[in-house]
């Protein structure tokens, strides 16, 4: 039987980077968010009370009917030793994945909330003939500001994230994540990869950090973001000056919640303190 484990926090962190990593370990399957995560959250809500059958089912039968959709997605990986599914909302369902898989663990990617932003934005301004399907209307898309309000909200590509990850740090699994800073995986790669696979209790493994290959242009097209999954071939840190207005910079980098964890339990890498602390 394959482990299961789980990629989630928040988008352009570093996710499709770690997945294109990880698969370099032939022992591991990991990529681009499956469809599993949403096909588990229509048939959670399928079995849900407000449906005439929910009376006909019992736990047990949810229980199997969710893992079946693992068991059947990944019916071709049972070769791997480790299947490492990623979805930003994995860290909303942390109560039904441990009831699956109890020894799951989640690796949660991070990056200061202003240049997640930055990133998307720029991915945006590079396609100038080409509207995005993260906006609903041109009111939303309409500016800079108005485009991160969109994107902010709690329902939405980086709102819904933001909050799936908060909800999960101060639960009561966070003993099960591990937070990893994006500025650290691309500054320290090797060193990164060794505290993940200490984490989930693998042996290491020497990753090829100057040969990567990873790209889903398909996907990215169709939500209207080429270059959305696309890993650079070299891991190495990007410096730059952000395209955001200084003072919605400041209020977005002030989200980043995770630099003082306070009570929670959840374990951390990060770029002040590159080690796993709880």
């Amino acid at each position: 039987m394959s482990a299961y484990h789980f990629i989630s926090g928040l988008p352009r962190s570093g996710s499709t980077l770690l997945s294109a990593l990880l698969r370099q370990n032939h022992a591991f399957a990991a990529g681009i968010s499956s469809p599993v995560g949403p096909l588990f959250h229509a048939t959670r809500n399928a079995m849900g009370a407000w449906t005439e059958t929910s009376v006909l089912l019992d736990d047990a039968q949810r229980e199997r009917i969710l893992r079946g959709l693992f068991d059947s997605y990944y019916a071709d990986q049972q070769d791997k030793r480790v299947i490492v599914d990623t979805n930003r909302a994995w860290c909303a369902r942390l109560p039904a994945l441990k009831r699956l898989f109890p020894d799951a663990k989640v690796i949660c990617c991070v990056r200061s909330v202003a240049w997640v932003m930055d990133s998307l934005e720029r991915l945006g301004r590079e396609q100038a003939f080409l509207e995005s399907r993260l906006f609903n209307n041109d009111s939303e898309r309409a500016t800079v500001f108005t485009r991160v309000e969109a994107l902010s909200q709690s329902d939405r590509f980086v709102g819904f994230a933001w909050s799936a990850l908060k909800e999960a740090v101060y639960g009561e699994h966070a003993d099960s994540l591990l937070l990893v800073d994006f500025d650290l995986l691309t500054a320290a790669p090797g060193k990164v990869l060794d505290l993940i696979y200490d984490f989930l209790g693998e042996p290491r493994f020497s990753h090829d950090v100057e040969n990567i290959v990873f790209d889903a242009p398909a996907f990215d097209q169709n939500l209207g973001l080429p270059g959305l999954h696309r890993v650079r071939p070299q891991v190495a840190p990007v410096r730059r000056q952000t395209v955001l207005p200084p003072d919605l910079f400041a209020r977005l980098d002030a989200m980043s919640f995770w630099r003082e964890l306070g009570d929670s339990r959840a374990n951390l890498i990060s770029a002040t303190s590159p080690q796993v602390s709880v």
